[in-house]
């Protein structure tokens, strides 16, 4: 498929919980006029206190620089696990661009602010240790997150997300959540634009919050999902894991049909009688 941008954050690539190959993956099928590249998208906390970089996420790199080699523009905004490239804005590497943030006009003429988030969350704002004492535990929640999945697959169910689970059941995590959507939409309103476009909180979302058109990519680590912007202008929201599980599914019904068809014809065929 092929958009007039596309909108990823959050892919976090350096970090055992990057889901590098589904990224691969759709990376593969989809193409665009721009892609933005709205931050944590190299995990450089993790990687100072050990480093992973596995060939899925080096393949990744490469994919990018391939569509910017192919005449994609690419726009990368930092985030507070990349901040360290937010001291080169405006640099090129690679045909990819570094901005502080960007601003988009959709085909429709709506202007939407493009910008990680983090400088609108109190906590890594003003008590930085905390913001990595939580990293911490989010990295504990994905290990744990893995082996419970693999339980679960010895009696054959489904994926299920522990800190999804948590940030819904948790009030604080709830209300965090909701405030966070107000501060980034009155920071839209304040710069009289249309909309914003965010990562950060890997908690995908399109709607409208206090009349501006609030917009959150989400993340590669858990959801996988991005945002894309059509030729008339209008965003969607993509989930690719559960595109992937309503294809493998499909898959397996129509499998599972034409297993019994053969069986069925099998059936029907004469049988030799013996003399």
């Amino acid at each position: 498929m092929h958009y007039r941008a596309i909108f990823l954050s959050d892919t976090h690539l350096g970090t055992r919980g990057c889901q590098a190959e589904l990224l691969l993956d759709f990376l593969s099928c989809h193409d665009a006029e721009t892609f933005y590249l709205v931050g944590d998208i190299v995990d450089a906390w993790r990687l100072r206190r050990g480093w992973f970089w596995p060939q899925a996420h080096n393949d990744v790199v490469q994919a990018l620089l391939a569509k910017s080699q192919a005449g994609a523009r690419i726009v990368y905004i930092p985030g507070n696990h990349d901040e360290l490239l937010r001291a080169y804005p405006g640099t090129h590497f690679g045909g990819i661009e570094v901005m502080t943030q960007a601003v988009h006009v959709t085909a429709c003429g709506r202007r939407m602010l493009v910008t990680h988030g983090d400088q609108f969350d109190s906590i890594v704002v003003n008590a930085k240790w905390l913001a990595h004492l939580g990293d911490r535990a989010y990295e504990f929640a994905l290990w744990l997150n893995t082996w419970l999945n693999r339980l679960r697959k010895l009696w054959g169910g489904k994926y299920w997300s522990l800190s999804k689970w948590a940030k819904q059941q948790v009030k604080q995590a709830v209300n965090y959540i909701g405030e966070y959507e107000k501060v980034l939409a009155g920071e839209a309103r304040r710069g009289e634009y249309d909309g914003i476009i965010c990562g950060h909180i890997h908690k995908a979302a399109i709607g409208r919050v206090h009349g501006i058109d609030y917009v959150n990519t989400g993340d590669w680590v858990e959801s996988c999902t991005a945002i894309v912007e059509r030729a008339d202008g209008r965003l969607l929201l993509l989930d690719w894991a559960a595109a992937k599980r309503r294809r493998h599914m499909i898959d397996a019904a129509r499998g599972a049909g034409a297993g019994s068809i053969r069986r069925r014809d099998r059936m029907k065929k004469p049988r030799k009688e013996i003399a």
